[in-house]
């Protein structure tokens, strides 16, 4: 069915200057007619400091060529979809000379940073805590919010809910990647409350879930850090031979003859977790993989059976109420079993990582996404397995396991099955699982808040627009 909106000339001239179709769809201008038929306040009187950085001959450092006096470069891959978090561990560095170039590409805490490259869906709040000495990177705005007129956890709040992000969304200039401009992101409307109790209330919500968030990271860095210590591995220090050797026997016993699989780094790591008690993972689990979905069959929305595909593994869980979904019948037909809360999934595709998460309901699993399932008799618990496959441990010992297929590496079945799990004591793995449950928690609770936030946001819109 064909669909079309007109807008007159005028309207034209007077809303950003644009003409391509994709700016008025009807949903757009709804969105834009709703928020602008009550109070609000255009983002660029709200904000201070607004920029977006053009950097030059700008190059991420290689780990040989980092130094002390390197500068974090925080993209927006580092920030998580939610915006609760931002990852500062796994961040690229720039060089001194690009620190000092750059002056106003330095993050600052409290800065709202919104993505205005590519997909241009991501919006945080630079924690208070956050290392310093970083830079944004150029697909990302930094600006400071007046909090003397609005909290910016109220703008992020606003931001996260549909009408945030139909309003970014509809800025896109159509290329082939998306962008979004200053004057345009400045000419934004932000729906402001009729009472300040709700605003804050608001933005008291959003608060408590970005602390959330950074309490649940904080209990995952101390199970880190509890891992290493206890076996030892924040003492190892790894030379970089030239070359190194192999016997015969370990050639003809792992099927592997390529140097990479002997890696001394990789074998240092799991000589030192052999010297404790331990058990490979396929002695605790049963290991299978997900079925080849047809592609046409995923859904557009959360309508169908959610599939948990490669793309949605991260070190942590995954909630099935934000999974992709297939076409019921089609799912019936299939009759293919689905896997169930508490159970782990593992990504077998990469280069980097194999990620591994902890399932927090029941869905279907997709190709080239292995299954981990409990046995009846199994020693260790799902927490754990997915924390020390997601540990430098379990990673060091598939990045050695890996086969390289053009660019893409992959692991096998088996590759999971023999993984060496420490095993310390009943203690020890207690009280990791739960440190790792708790962690999952905080997180869970932190999206809840934000979630119960962005309602409360629209539910006002949608009231201010009935009056």
């Amino acid at each position: 069915m064909v669909v079309w909106s007109s807008v007159s000339a005028s309207s034209v001239q007077s809303s950003f200057g644009r003409f391509d179709a994709e700016f008025y769809r009807p949903e757009n201008l709804d969105a834009y007619n709703k928020i602008t038929s009550q109070k609000y306040e255009l983002l660029g009187r709200l904000a201070k400091d607004g920029y977006r950085v053009v950097y030059k001959n700008t190059k991420i450092l290689s780990d040989e060529h980092r130094t002390s006096q390197s500068a974090r470069f925080l993209q927006a891959t580092n920030i998580s979809t939610d915006g609760l978090s931002i990852d500062s561990e796994n961040i690229g560095y720039v060089s001194e000379s690009d620190w000092i170039r750059y002056p106003k590409g330095r993050i600052k805490p409290g800065e709202l940073l919104i993505e205005v490259k590519g997909q241009a869906e991501k919006v945080t709040i630079v924690p208070y805590d956050f290392p310093e000495r970083t830079l944004v990177s150029g697909s990302l705005f930094k600006l400071s919010i007046e909090s003397s007129v609005i909290s910016p956890f109220y703008v992020f709040s606003y931001f996260s809910t549909r009408y945030g992000k139909i309003l970014r969304d509809r800025l896109k200039t159509n290329t082939l990647i998306g962008f979004i401009s200053k004057p345009q992101l400045y000419r934004i409307p932000i729906f402001i409350p009729e009472s300040l109790s709700d605003q804050e209330d608001i933005a008291s919500l959003s608060e408590k879930a970005f602390c959330l968030s950074n309490e649940s990271k904080r209990v995952f860095t101390q199970t880190q850090q509890l891992l290493e210590s206890e076996l030892g591995l924040n003492q190892l220090s790894f030379d970089k031979p030239v070359g190194y050797t192999a016997q015969f026997s370990e050639l003809e016993l792992s099927r592997r003859a390529d140097p990479e699989y002997f890696d001394p780094v990789s074998a240092s790591i799991v000589a030192r977790i052999t010297e404790f008690d331990h058990i490979t993972l396929g002695s605790s689990f049963a290991i299978s993989n997900g079925f080849p979905w047809h592609s046409k069959k995923f859904l557009s929305d959360n309508s169908g059976e959610p599939v948990v595909r490669i793309r949605n593994i991260k070190p942590t869980y995954i909630d099935v109420d934000e999974l992709t979904s297939i076409d019921r019948n089609y799912a019936r037909k299939v009759d293919f079993s689905k896997a169930n809360k508490g159970e782990v999934v593992v990504g077998m595709d990469g280069l980097k990582y194999f990620y591994a998460s902890v399932l927090e309901g029941d869905c279907y699993i997709n190709q080239r996404v292995a299954h981990l399932k409990p046995l009846s008799n199994a020693k260790i618990s799902s927490e754990y397995v997915t924390f020390i496959i997601n540990s430098r441990v379990g990673q060091a010992q598939l990045l050695r396991d890996m086969t390289i297929a053009t660019t893409v590496g992959h692991i096998t079945n088996r590759s999971i099955s023999k993984l060496v799990i420490p095993y310390v004591s009943d203690k020890f793995h207690d009280e990791i699982t739960s440190l790792v449950r708790t962690s999952i928690n905080k997180k869970q609770e932190s999206k809840r808040l934000l979630d119960q936030a962005k309602s409360r946001v629209e539910q006002l819109i949608e009231e201010a627009v009935q009056v």
